[in-house]
């Protein structure tokens, strides 16, 4: 799956209501819409200027979270799953080709 459609799936998973669950991990609606629009200004950066504009995305949704005392759970994984999609791309893009 390409990076701009995971995150696309990860936005719209986090625009749906929280369920009970994850209230309980630490969840706010605050805190799912921030971490949201973070997520869709990454995607926004990489539909407006290419794939290469990943080297510059530095996400610390990871540190984010553990402030927030967010425990895992359902949106912990596709919020990792974002983050872990960002630093390899990032990390590819950033590999000498040839």
């Amino acid at each position: 799956m390409e990076l701009s459609e995971s995150l696309g799936e990860a936005v719209a998973i986090l625009k749906a209501p929280l369920a009970h669950d994850d209230r309980e991990q630490g969840w706010t609606d605050d805190l799912r819409r921030e971490i949201q629009e973070e997520i869709s200004i990454s995607r926004s950066t990489l539909r407006r200027n290419g794939p290469w504009a990943v080297r510059f995305l530095r996400p610390r949704l990871d540190e984010w979270m553990a402030r927030e005392r967010v425990r895992p759970g359902r949106l912990h994984a596709v919020v990792m799953d974002v983050q872990t999609r960002i630093t390899e791309a990032r990390d590819a893009a950033r590999r000498p080709t040839g």
